[in-house]
């Protein structure tokens, strides 16, 4: 069986395991040493730390031929899940910045501020950065588009910056943790075998308390602030939104998200370039840019396969399992245990779709052993990471937050209140809330 090591072949085994193991303690150890450069953690490439990390994989196949070894790596990087994850980050990266490009961002939140009193605008950014990182699926993206926009009424309105731009920040995260395109919810699903739909009802039940409570907290700490001039709502904001309402509609429906993401960038082509923001050609050329924003996630995701792919032929993953299973031997455990491990690996790589991908098969063997559906196996993995990557000083959302802000990322951190929110609803899930039969 799987977890099963006779005496005589323990230290068989531990070897062999912990070779099978070494490329993932590599990374680790890559990734952790990385984030202490001085340069920053955001100029290191994952790409070519994962082209490093398989190449030595490959080197710990005992007993195959080399071609062999390169036949389960590619095997691995293109498999059918894999596969059908790249074409959906090329039409989410091809939708987002087609739809960015015609003024879809800008009406969002022109519309949001609107319908806000002035002492309301704390709490605005945050249903703003909701509604944006649902809309769009990243959470890089809200950041970009509504910070600028933040920072500045921040100091207009005369509240703190860190505070408005954490509250963005916030809100960008329970986007990301819940859209049915974000790169995250598709590496979740995937890896755990399940429906999107089911995923994001298992979320919802811990996300909306968090944010519930986070609401409350930004509309206390927004009062006092002054009223500012904000330019008027037109015909045309409407007709920018409807792609976005659109892509909601159609991913609540039930529809595949490949078919979701090209009615919307059909759409937001046919919208943009009926209102004038953009030419065809260059829609077009929208569509393509946001396709090669993607490129390094696509590769990274192959090389994660690949590599995940040597380190399961080799035995590393049943090795793993079984130094698990020391501490692991109830269900609440076991879910704990796929919190720890979604945490560790998000803080080595800094990443929160390659720290799923990475132990995404990990979890969902686990969830297998000890009976956890799939759809809580990925609504647990998909929180933790949103969780430890929305706190992250070094991760890439907080570093081009306090960018864009001219604001260090430790100052934004205490302001972050959905995601500590958020991770604390996670545990209670897990020790209080009773466990529905499978």
């Amino acid at each position: 069986m799987l977890f099963h090591f006779s005496s005589n072949k323990r230290t068989h085994h531990a070897r062999n395991g912990l070779l099978a193991l070494s490329p993932l303690l590599a990374l680790i150890l890559v990734m952790g040493s990385s984030a202490w450069l001085r340069d920053g953690f955001g100029n290191v490439s994952l790409t070519i730390v994962f082209l490093v990390v398989s190449a030595y994989a490959l080197c710990t196949l005992r007993g195959w031929r080399f071609d062999d070894r390169l036949k389960i790596y590619s095997h691995a990087a293109g498999s059918n899940d894999l596969l059908l994850m790249v074409w959906i980050f090329v039409m989410a990266g091809a939708f987002a910045e087609v739809a960015k490009k015609m003024g879809a961002v800008e009406a969002t939140v022109n519309l949001c501020l609107h319908v806000m009193p002035a002492d309301g605008l704390l709490p605005g950014f945050f249903i703003a950065g909701c509604l944006v990182s649902f809309c769009i699926g990243t959470s890089v993206g809200t950041i970009v588009a509504l910070v600028p926009m933040a920072a500045v009424s921040a100091e207009a309105i005369g509240l703190s910056t860190p505070l408005m731009v954490a509250s963005v920040v916030g809100g960008a995260f329970f986007g990301d943790n819940l859209s049915f395109i974000s790169d995250t919810t598709v590496v979740a699903t995937r890896t755990q075998k399940c429906n999107m739909s089911d995923k994001f009802r298992a979320n919802l039940r811990i996300a909306i308390p968090a944010a519930v409570v986070a609401l409350s907290l930004y509309i206390y700490l927004g009062r006092g602030a002054t009223a500012i001039d904000l330019p008027p709502i037109a015909w045309r904001d409407a007709l920018e939104m409807l792609p976005y309402v659109a892509i909601i509609i159609l991913a609540l429906s039930g529809l595949s998200v490949i078919i979701v993401l090209n009615i919307g960038l059909l759409l937001a082509v046919i919208v943009g370039c009926s209102i004038g923001a953009f030419t065809l050609q260059d829609g077009m050329q929208a569509a393509a840019d946001g396709i090669s924003q993607m490129s390094d996630l696509i590769l990274v995701s192959m090389m994660a396969g690949g590599l995940f792919g040597i380190i399961k032929a080799g035995g590393g993953i049943t090795y793993l399992l079984y130094l698990l299973r020391r501490s692991i031997s109830t269900r609440r455990s076991a879910e704990l245990g796929m919190v720890l491990l979604t945490g560790l690996a998000n803080l080595c790589t800094a990443n929160n779709t390659v720290a799923i991908l990475s132990i995404g098969p990990i979890i969902r063997k686990l969830a297998q052993r000890f009976d956890i559906s799939p759809r809580r196996a990925a609504s647990i993995t998909d929180t933790s990471s949103c969780c430890v990557q929305g706190m992250l000083p070094y991760g890439a959302q907080l570093l081009m937050a306090g960018g864009l802000a001219a604001l260090s990322p430790t100052a934004i951190m205490r302001f972050l209140f959905y995601p500590m929110l958020l991770f604390g609803v996670l545990l209670l899930s897990i020790f209080i809330v009773k466990k529905p039969k499978q």
